[in-house]
């Protein structure tokens, strides 16, 4: 089986690395030079929770020559029409593209190369690329899991042919409801990689302070409402109902959950937003594809989402040089926590 992640930035070198460690050949394809030559050299070095040093095969996309039977799609969506027509013909007659992409980005790949070659998944856990070759895993080793499922015309040996590549990492659960899932990971991505972009912190730095968690919760409320309207059932993540544990109606319930934010977290504190890494390189990030997803939807189905639209607003402004990533921004939800 031939097998290549593209767009192995953070993310992507470490589930490369943990699938060549444990014998599955995969390519591991990417634009950025320094980080390419860095991989050949001395291989993917992963930090963080673990320390392990892996040799990994590294080449750039006009190296690829397929065909592939599974491309794993880890880039920024900003491109995806481009880069899914660049896959396509790279792909075997029986080939499938897995997005492990943020947002809902089923759909689009699927109009380009089918329903019955797209494949969706979930990640859940983080990553930071601290120097080309090495990255560092944020989250503890017993808190790793995917969350995978199929569009229609996916057979389900061919789900397990793809579960059996990523169980070489961690956990890997087939999703009956994969829309459901997608909009349990928008809503985690939202909240906390969203808000933790506006303020310049971490996911630790939203769930463990007053005043951001304050706002995370409203954000939350704000996505399982648009989610709702929109028809989708929210999938457990890691075993939570996250609808149980967030969703309020009353101030009761909402005091309630602002205390189970940081317990809910504790294992995923470390992690810095891919949006906010984007930002402090100076490139554009994806906030159009998570909080910017959530207004639409809230647009489209009449739900207003101030949160939403707020984080989007500022984390723009970042990216524009207009505003710095900073704790100071919290100043722009307080009329949201009156």
């Amino acid at each position: 089986m031939k097998c290549a992640i593209y767009g192995a930035g953070s993310l992507g070198t470490v589930l490369g690395a943990y699938m060549t460690k444990n014998g599955v050949p995969v390519e591991l394809v990417n634009r950025n030079a320094a980080h390419v030559e860095a991989l050949r050299k001395s291989g993917a070095h992963i930090t963080g929770t673990v320390d392990m040093t892996v040799p990994v095969k590294a080449i750039f996309p006009n190296e690829m020559e397929g065909p592939y039977n599974v491309i794993f799609l880890m880039t920024k969506q900003l491109h995806n029409a481009e880069v899914v027509a660049f896959l396509k013909p790279l792909l075997s007659d029986s080939g499938v593209i897995v997005t492990l992409q943020n947002g809902i980005p089923e759909p689009g790949i699927a109009e380009i190369i089918g329903e019955e070659r797209t494949i969706g998944c979930v990640v859940e856990w983080g990553a930071t690329l601290s120097k080309p070759g090495e990255c560092v895993l944020t989250s503890e080793p017993d808190s790793l899991s995917f969350h995978m499922g199929g569009m229609k015309g996916i057979s389900i040996d061919k789900l397990n042919e793809v579960k059996s590549l990523l169980e070489k990492m961690c956990p890997v659960y087939i999703e009956d409801n994969l829309i459901g899932a997608r909009w349990s990971k928008l809503l985690i991505n939202a909240t906390y990689s969203g808000l933790g972009t506006a303020l310049g912190g971490t996911f630790g730095d939203v769930s463990g302070k007053k005043l951001p968690r304050k706002v995370a919760v409203r954000c939350m409320k704000e996505c399982i409402d648009v989610g709702h309207a929109s028809g989708a059932e929210f999938a457990p993540v890691q075993g939570k109902d996250i609808t149980k544990l967030f969703y309020y109606k009353s101030p009761v319930k909402r005091a309630i959950s602002e205390l189970l934010v940081p317990i809910a977290m504790k294992k995923h504190v470390n992690i810095v937003p891919s949006m906010l890494q984007d930002i402090r390189n100076g490139k554009p990030c994806e906030i159009g594809a998570i909080n910017g997803v959530v207004s639409e939807f809230g647009r489209k189905y009449g739900v207003p989402t101030p949160i939403n639209d707020k984080i989007a607003e500022v984390v723009r402004k970042e990216e524009s040089g207009e505003l710095k990533p900073e704790p100071e921004n919290i100043r722009f939800f307080e009329e949201f926590l009156k």
